[in-house]
């Protein structure tokens, strides 16, 4: 007999900023919703795991979308996006993740997000914390520092470059087939789209003196950093954590930039905790 796994893809319509996107999603799962954003460059492809894993869907509604000019979510039909160069806002970034929510009806779902996304975990708590219960910031960070744009979308750069990339984000001790699995998805975005969505991570993206703003009681906080991750430091994550009061903070052991690509059941071991928390917390609500 085949196997089938139990994820539903469709589309949604969403309105962001005035201009309507087809945006691909997939959903798995039953219980507290759970939106998982995709990092730069990259597709919902990052998060397949946590849609066929039984001991999350049985408890979790995980609900899986390619943000816009990603994968499956085409740039918008209305509009001559053509006539000007992607770049990924805070403000859009932000729009997406709550129409996105409104869209499928859910009830203050959890925000997860990883690297970019793990960036924009600590802009919705701050700005947001009303339409999400909590948060996970899977290699967050306050800010990313500097860099030069065309490093990631220049004539001179292949697709392969990409490929390397992926791989050295990845941890050594992590299954093969799943190192190389993340680095193949890294090649499937459009050239452009790695570029636009670094004008976020590098340019828009900056928290430094506002973390402290955040209110845990309104919006919990998670933290996740793997060990290995040269973006995104163990110890750069662990003074984030502090200027967060009542967030929590866990160095996962092997990891590094892609845990949940790379290492699913590992990185299951750091996750799970924090979801039966956010859970146990909900009935008490």
């Amino acid at each position: 007999m085949a196997v089938i796994e139990p994820i539903e893809g469709r589309y949604v319509y969403l309105t962001i900023q005035g201009i309507e996107y087809r945006v691909y999603f997939e959903e798995a799962g039953k219980g507290i919703p759970i939106i998982c954003q995709h990092s730069a460059g990259s597709l919902g492809l990052e998060w397949r795991h946590m849609l066929i894993d039984p001991d999350i869907i049985s408890r979790y509604h995980v609900i899986v979308a390619d943000l816009p000019y990603h994968g499956r979510s085409l740039p918008p039909e209305s509009v001559q996006w053509w006539k000007e160069e992607y770049k990924l806002t805070k403000s859009f970034y932000m729009d997406f993740q709550v129409e996105l929510s409104r869209a499928l009806g859910l009830e203050r779902p959890v925000y997860m997000g990883t690297a970019t996304g793990g960036f924009l975990a600590l802009n919705l708590a701050l700005n947001h914390p009303a339409d999400f219960r909590a948060v996970i910031g899977v290699e967050a960070a306050e800010t990313a520092g500097t860099a030069t744009l065309d490093t990631f979308y220049h004539p001179n750069i292949g697709n392969d470059y990409k490929r390397a990339n992926s791989m050295y984000f990845s941890a050594p001790t992590n299954p093969e087939k799943y190192r190389r699995a993340i680095t193949w998805v890294s090649m499937l975005t459009a050239p452009p789209v790695t570029k636009g969505d670094m004008n976020y991570y590098f340019i828009e993206h900056d928290m430094t003196g506002k973390c402290q703003q955040i209110d845990t009681s309104k919006c919990a906080v998670y933290l996740l950093t793997g060990e290995y991750d040269p973006t995104s430091s163990v110890e750069d994550t662990i003074e984030l954590a502090k200027k967060i009061k009542g967030s929590k903070f866990a160095e996962m052991k092997g990891m590094s930039h892609s845990g949940m690509a790379e290492n699913p059941a590992l990185f299951k071991t750091y996750l799970m905790p924090i979801l039966d928390e956010i859970a146990k917390n909900s009935k008490k609500k």
